[in-house]
């Protein structure tokens, strides 16, 4: 089955979602992109980082984006798929840098919708576990919970990584 112009992949922290969303990339056959979101402040991120980096492989073309995913989209080609990892990271770092959520949001969607190439974004589901006990965290986690319902609704394909088990949401794989 040939992969949907764009592919959505959720699911919980660890559950398989990278390395599922990195196989879909690889099924292609096309040059791939990363689009990378995450910023290594700290040794466990740099070590995560580093681990990802080798599931991959060195036969990507790495983009960071901490804060520019849809300026880094602009740059890819029909000829590409592209893996934006993740959504999540990215969100918080525009909160973090106090950028206006919703406008850099639709921005990213618009960015997706207009993007030659095949595109996977993966987030994480954040609305399944325990609310959290300061507003920050509650703002991050209602600011992802729609981010994430724009992409499923923009989507052709959602996908439900749980234990490394993917679950068709939306459209086939």
């Amino acid at each position: 089955m040939p992969l949907s112009s764009f592919t959505f992949v959720i699911g919980g922290t660890a559950s398989g979602k990278s390395a599922y969303a990195e196989s879909l990339c690889f099924q292609t056959k096309k040059p791939r992109v990363y689009i990378a979101t995450a910023q290594a402040f700290d040794d466990e991120m740099r070590a995560k980082i580093s681990l990802h980096q080798a599931q991959r492989g060195d036969d990507w073309r790495t983009l960071e984006a901490p804060l520019e995913a849809a300026a880094a989209l602009a740059t890819c080609t029909a000829d590409d798929v592209v893996l934006l990892d993740c959504a999540t990271l990215w969100l918080s770092n525009l909160l973090l840098a106090d950028r206006d959520l919703d406008a850099d949001g639709d921005a990213l969607l618009g960015a997706i919708a207009t993007c030659p190439a095949q595109v996977i974004v993966v987030s994480n589901e954040v609305g399944q576990g325990v609310v959290p006990d300061n507003a920050l965290a509650r703002q991050f986690r209602n600011a992802q919970g729609r981010l994430n319902q724009k992409l499923a609704a923009q989507a052709d394909t959602v996908v439900q990584v749980i234990v490394g088990l993917p679950q068709v949401l939306k459209g086939q794989i």
